[in-house]
């Protein structure tokens, strides 16, 4: 994995980390995830903890980036994922 498919994938998984356990958008299955398994659940920890999605999300993103990283489908994916968390993180400090 060279340096850009790694700075990608990093991207990749910073984004869907803070949308499974932040955004709005996913805040239904996070209510979901309590509803089903307890507010104080693993689980619903799981789905709401930044730190405990990250490793989920980049057990996958990692082997992704590994075999896919150079073909154009994981490019335009991880690079728009990227470009949206460092464009909230921005806005967040700029605002």
């Amino acid at each position: 994995m060279n340096a850009v498919v790694f700075l990608m994938a990093l991207g990749a998984t910073c984004r869907i980390t803070r949308f499974v356990s932040k955004d709005t958008l996913a805040a239904g299955f996070r209510s979901w995830t309590a509803d089903r398994f307890g507010d104080d659940s693993r689980p619903a920890y799981l789905v709401s903890c930044g730190w405990c999605t990250s490793i989920w999300v980049a057990a996958v993103v990692t082997p992704t980036a590994f075999l896919a990283g150079d073909t154009l489908g994981f490019r335009i994916t991880a690079t728009a994922l990227t470009l949206s968390y460092v464009a909230g993180v921005a806005s967040s400090h700029l605002d």
